[in-house]
């Protein structure tokens, strides 16, 4: 059986990654561009697409962003190019996708 350090409650882990993104976003004000290592913005990347994902598969479709107050169309871009390479998909196949899907 899993420790309660390894599995926490989902409103512990919400929290949690609330307040990391907070810290993150704080951290990246002051202009430390550095504050995370390529891997760990790669696994937080990795791991918001699979919980999204995993949400939209549960039929809970929400946008994906509460607002826009801290996120400009460049880092909207920047972002979904460099998730569209990482799948090696085209903005085509993603076109087809969303008028086969609805979404």
């Amino acid at each position: 059986m899993s420790s309660p350090e390894l599995a926490p409650h989902a409103d512990d882990l919400g929290s949690r990654a609330r307040a990391l993104s907070n810290e993150i976003g704080l951290r990246l004000a002051q202009g430390d561009s550095e504050a995370l290592p390529a891997e760990a913005v790669q696994a937080l990347v990795a791991a918001a697409c699979r919980a999204y994902g995993a949400h939209a598969e549960a039929g809970h479709v929400y946008p994906i962003l509460s607002g826009r107050d801290s996120l400009t169309s460049t880092d909207v871009m920047v972002a979904c190019s460099a998730l569209l390479k990482a799948a090696d998909l085209q903005v085509f196949e993603l076109g087809m996708w969303s008028s086969w899907t609805g979404r």
